[in-house]
């Protein structure tokens, strides 16, 4: 028993610059887009559709597709997330 506050403090302490490195990129890359970041967002907007009518996506190496494909799993798996947290219900809505 008398050893668990040196634990704690020294658990605490290797722990602080882990989490200092964590809040200096949460800061950056969890930050909503700001009004001067809209005209690049549009742009890749439109990036995306023009390569979408012209089949471009079929010059994809497998690496990109993949790596395409995980990115989208995970805003469908966040999506659901966000509407199991809303509707406070695995299935269903509470009516």
């Amino acid at each position: 028993m008398a050893a668990i506050p040196g634990l704690i403090n020294s658990t605490i302490a290797a722990a602080r610059p882990k989490f200092a490195i964590f809040m200096k990129y949460a800061k950056v890359e969890l930050a909503p887009p700001k009004l001067s970041e809209l005209p690049q967002i549009k742009a890749g907007i439109g990036k995306l559709l023009s390569s979408a009518k012209s089949g471009a996506w079929r010059d994809l190496t497998v690496k990109q597709a993949t790596l395409n494909t995980l990115v989208g799993a995970e805003v469908l798996f966040w999506f659901y997330i966000g509407e199991c947290i809303g509707k406070r219900h695995l299935v269903g809505y509470d009516v």
